[in-house]
């Protein structure tokens, strides 16, 4: 088997995330199974590695030609100086971190690596930094021109992936509209046949108590969820909805669903965050490069300390190799 070459940004260098990547790079699986290269700045990455009491030698590639094996490969980008500070918003460390991130995807899409996992960002220092996303998701989207895209998360016995995110809930309920329903239906449809499961049986939340209760408690599953899984079906897809939402994780939980489509945010968040909140992983579907994602934030508490847990970076890299190699 040839390893996939697997992509990984540090993200926000005063955070936990530059630490977190060396943790995870000692792990015998993702060793084992892919060709790690990160993409960060080696002073940052010098500082980490001390801090986690690492002795692999970093090796600073330009290329893939240059990928030594034994060592930390790092693609530098050499634009953080030394004098940054740990949990703190910095507009330094948010445009490192958003350069970091295009470079990969520069990368990915050049074909030079086979998927993308990314370190946690701070938005707050991105954003004040004059780069204005909302997160990993839209940053994706934008540098790949992807217009129709959805938030996979994957945690434990459950997979959810969203039709609305980053929104306000007001304007999350007004985009509950039955393409966007039926595009995400089929997006997860994709995605967990690129995980090797051949036919997927999907779960769609309704978006209302009781899936409304035939409409009376709102009438967005009868307008727009239903005919948007009706669709799906038509198509050959095995879908069932919508599932009143306070039951059906529960359903995919137990094994009834392989993945559930949830309309918003924090319907899917919550509960794959209470079943494993470590261990979960974000991933972007819809992209024409593959992208996972630690499910956690920057870790400012935990920053400059070591302690951070590297499970989620190392749940999303091996998601990122399985992608990879049932794509090849």
């Amino acid at each position: 088997m040839i390893k996939p070459i697997i992509g990984i940004t540090i993200g926000d260098p005063s955070g936990a995330g530059p630490e977190i990547c060396i943790k995870a790079l000692k792990n015998n699986y993702v060793l084992n199974n892919c060709r790690p290269v990160l993409f960060g700045d080696r002073n940052v990455l010098r500082k980490a590695a001390s801090i986690v009491k690492c002795e692999t030698k970093i090796n600073i590639i330009n290329n893939m030609s240059e990928y030594a094996e034994g060592m930390i490969n790092l693609i530098s980008l050499d634009n953080m100086a030394c004098n940054y500070e740990f949990a703190k918003v910095q507009p330094e460390c948010g445009k490192a971190a958003f350069e970091f991130i295009k470079r990969a995807i520069e990368s990915a899409l050049a074909g030079d690596i086979d998927a993308v996992v990314t370190g946690p960002i701070n938005k707050e220092a991105m954003n004040s930094a004059g780069i204005h996303y909302s997160g990993h998701t839209e940053i994706f989207a934008d540098l790949t021109n992807t217009r129709e895209y959805a938030m996979l998360l994957s945690g434990g016995p459950l997979k959810v992936i969203h039709v609305t995110t980053h929104v306000s809930m007001r304007k999350a309920c007004d985009m509950i509209k039955k393409d966007r329903v039926y595009s995400v239906i089929k997006l997860a449809h994709n995605a967990m046949t690129g995980l090797g499961i051949q036919k997927p049986r999907i779960a769609v939340a309704g978006l209302n108590p009781h899936s409304g209760e035939n409409g009376l408690f709102g009438d967005e599953e009868i307008n727009e969820i239903i005919p948007a899984v009706e669709k799906a079906r038509g198509e050959g897809m095995d879908v069932t909805g919508p599932v009143p939402p306070d039951t059906v994780f529960l359903h995919c939980k137990n094994g009834k669903y392989d993945v559930a489509v949830a309309m918003y945010h924090d319907q899917g968040h919550i509960p794959l965050k209470l079943l494993d909140f470590m261990g979960g992983v974000n991933i972007t579907v819809g992209l024409p490069i593959i992208r996972t994602s630690v499910d956690h934030g920057t870790v400012f508490g935990k920053a400059g300390k070591g302690t951070a847990d590297e499970s989620s970076m190392i749940k999303a890299i091996e998601m990122a190799i399985q992608f990879a190699l049932n794509k090849k």
